[in-house]
């Protein structure tokens, strides 16, 4: 229960209904109609996320991640989270909707068996009507049964959760500065060879089990990455 209450913490200081501080535990307590016990869980993961910070004595205030004029990442959200700031529109352009079977490459990445059924979505992805990224991904079918063609163009976590109860609880995410291929600076129309952000990311569920492997090659300009870090023995 904690993590959804962490959760819509979090969706409320996103979207500014908490923008200074938050409400004491009392009042979460008598917000969600639980015991202290599971609020303090709850703000332990919402301060994992980099989105508090404690004060002694005068309790949990919000840290303002954002930068004037900036698109700022937050690493620190947790798996399956949007990572980017709540205050953009996220549009998604189909380019690959398809099943294929795991090469040994994606076999061995994934911890699966060569030649098992994946979904492939290969998508770009607008931010405020501006290019973003581009994302390729891959599902296992024995995970995931089914992808809908409206998921692929909106929140496929999103979908997972309410459809199958499939929620990421935590991901190895790898960060590199490489350059752009020749297929892949076609979809973002630039130049072969371009350095460009890039994120390789494993998402796992229930008793660590791989469902998703992707690639997102970040793109959209002026673009910050936070990651919040923190000794939670003091916290």
């Amino acid at each position: 229960m904690y993590h959804d209450i962490a959760d819509d913490i979090t969706k409320s200081i996103n979207e500014g209904l908490f923008d200074k501080k938050l409400p004491t535990e009392v009042q979460l307590m008598a917000r969600y109609n639980v015991s202290r016990n599971t609020i303090r869980k709850a703000i332990d993961l919402v301060y994992q996320k980099g989105l508090l910070r404690r004060v002694q004595g005068s309790g949990y205030f919000i840290n303002d991640i954002s930068l004037s004029e900036k698109t700022v990442i937050n690493l620190s959200v947790g798996a399956g989270q949007p990572l980017h700031l709540a205050n953009g529109k996220l549009v998604s352009k189909v380019i690959t909707f398809d099943k294929i079977n795991a090469d040994v490459a994606l076999a061995n990445r994934m911890s699966i068996k060569n030649g098992s059924e994946l979904y492939r979505v290969i998508r770009l992805r607008y931010l405020n009507n501006e290019l973003y990224c581009l994302e390729q991904a891959y599902y296992v079918r024995a995970e995931v049964p089914f992808l809908s063609v409206e998921s692929v163009n909106q929140s496929i976590f999103t979908f997972l959760r309410e459809n199958y109860g499939i929620s990421a609880n935590n991901s190895e995410d790898y960060i590199s500065l490489e350059k752009l291929t020749e297929e892949d600076a076609a979809l973002l129309e630039l130049p072969t060879g371009t350095p460009a952000l890039t994120m390789n990311q494993l998402n796992f569920y229930g008793n660590n089990i791989i469902f998703n492997f992707s690639t997102t090659i970040y793109v959209y300009p002026g673009l910050n990455f936070y990651f919040h870090s923190a000794n939670l023995t003091s916290n």
